[in-house]
């Protein structure tokens, strides 16, 4: 196989730090350790992290109205013609634009929420995805996704991508793991023993459904604070309203933002993790909470399973009373916690980001031959 030129554009890498950033972050640091043997370009916004393998290109995001198109549309692509790559990887599925023929698109997706949930996100997210994601998808030489559910929905909502479509399923983080610090607690004012939830407040994570389900467990008398932790994203009124008129809501503790360093912690000093979302693309929460050796419930919809397997325990979407009797199974039977702790450390295995960069490398040196 010949040596290949592969760029990938990387301005999550700067722009944001929710999933897509670090998907893609450990997906380029797998590939930096595996591969010496094609030549990778990534395009970004500043030059930050160092890469023994990979060339960086700083391109500053222009400052004036109208910006984000001209990047998009002139910017990098005139870049990317004059370096003349075999490939380029869109790893937020928004792109590339407007290159040569000559040159192959692979671009990778995470979810089809707005298209599958438009009620749930702003409207100009949903007009986006209605207006590119078709072209963009019909013009891609490669489709990849983060798992066989997302591949499905990809599938139903356009068929034209059979056969040119593949997964790139996301590998555990050796960031998380089993840390214990009584101290990051107190610095967030969280009493154990705790249920936790890690995410948007928004309404697909569907947190009412978890504030039900914990007023009928407080109302058996068991001890445990509910931490809420994340930002509030887009219609977050419904979940506060929940929260507020809960008669236990001084028993719920929203610490908001949370730093990343100390979140390894919240996970593993955790009785649980209860991850009540109506969709997910992959759900890297219940990856997480695994590593950290905290039994996991979710529900049994979407990607979910796939990530959970047999260590998570599953819940039917919107059934509170269901929800509680998991969460109560779970916090009388230490038998049961130990069961599932040791099933999801066999689960997490299964994920391994340098497994993940060696099959993105076969399916471009396929696509490339």
């Amino acid at each position: 196989m010949p040596r290949l030129k592969i760029i990938i554009l990387g301005d999550a890498l700067d722009g944001q730090y929710a999933g897509v950033h670090y998907y893609l972050l450990q997906l380029v640091e797998a590939l930096d350790r595996i591969n010496p043997k094609h030549e990778i370009i990534i395009l970004r916004q500043k030059q930050q992290n160092s890469f023994e393998n990979i060339r960086q290109i700083a391109v500053p995001f222009p400052s004036f109205p109208g910006a984000q198109a001209y990047r998009f549309f002139y910017q990098l692509p005139k870049l990317i013609e004059k370096l003349n790559p075999d490939i380029v990887i869109e790893p937020g599925h928004f792109g590339p634009f407007n290159l040569p023929e000559k040159i192959k698109r692979a671009t990778i997706i995470h979810d089809l929420t707005p298209l599958i949930f438009p009620e749930m996100h702003r409207w100009h997210s949903q007009l986006l995805q209605k207006i590119f994601l078709p072209s963009i998808l019909k013009k891609a030489d490669l489709v990849l996704t983060n798992s066989k559910y997302t591949t499905k929905d990809v599938l139903e909502y356009f068929p034209f991508t059979k056969g040119k479509i593949s997964e790139v399923i996301p590998g555990k983080d050796p960031f998380f793991n089993k840390k214990i610090n009584a101290e990051i607690l107190k610095k967030y004012n969280i009493s154990a023993p705790y249920l936790l939830f890690i995410g948007t407040i928004e309404p697909r994570k569907n947190l009412p459904v978890l504030i039900r389900a914990f007023n009928l467990f407080k109302k058996e008398g068991f001890e445990h604070q509910l931490v809420i932790v994340g930002k509030k994203g887009w219609h977050y009124e419904e979940s506060l309203k929940a929260i507020e008129t809960s008669p236990f809501k001084n028993k719920i503790h929203l610490p908001g933002y949370v730093e990343r360093a100390d979140m390894p912690v919240l996970y593993a000093m955790a009785e649980q993790f209860i991850y009540p979302s109506l969709y997910e693309g992959f759900g890297l929460p219940i990856l997480e909470a695994m590593c950290c050796e905290t039994p996991v419930i979710t529900t049994n919809i979407s990607s979910l399973p796939e990530v959970g397997g047999k260590a998570a325990s599953y819940f039917e979407n919107g059934n509170e009373n269901e929800l509680f009797t998991k969460m109560k199974s779970l916090a009388t039977n230490p038998d049961l916690r130990k069961q599932k702790i040791k099933l999801g450390l066999k689960q997490v295995e299964k994920f391994d980001w340098e497994k993940t960069a060696t099959e993105l490398l076969e399916n471009l040196e396929i696509l490339c031959r």
